[in-house]
């Protein structure tokens, strides 16, 4: 379990590097605005779109901290940038 001021720490990052996080169960979300996840004392909330899917409707998924395994920056190329803008969130 991560504790939320660590997810805290990568949403207000001045400047803000989008970041993933992984859970327990493998899952994975990329975290492309800090405007897309917001973190309770127990959960994070995360925006997520349909990869592939520009027009599906986002959603919001929560999670439980307890079931969040790592989270750790990620390098972002020129074409996810264009695509963060739009996306934000990402699910894989």
């Amino acid at each position: 379990m991560l504790a939320p001021r660590i997810v805290l720490d990568f949403v207000t990052a001045e400047p803000f590097r989008p970041f993933r996080m992984d859970m327990a169960s493998g899952r994975t979300f990329d975290v492309g605005h800090p405007e897309m996840v917001r973190v309770g004392r127990s959960s994070v909330t995360v925006q997520i779109r349909p990869e592939g899917q520009a027009t599906a409707a986002e959603r919001w998924q929560e999670v439980s901290l307890m079931l969040l395994g790592s989270i750790e920056p990620r390098e972002v190329t020129a074409r996810q940038k264009g695509e963060s803008r739009h996306n934000g969130i990402n699910e894989q």
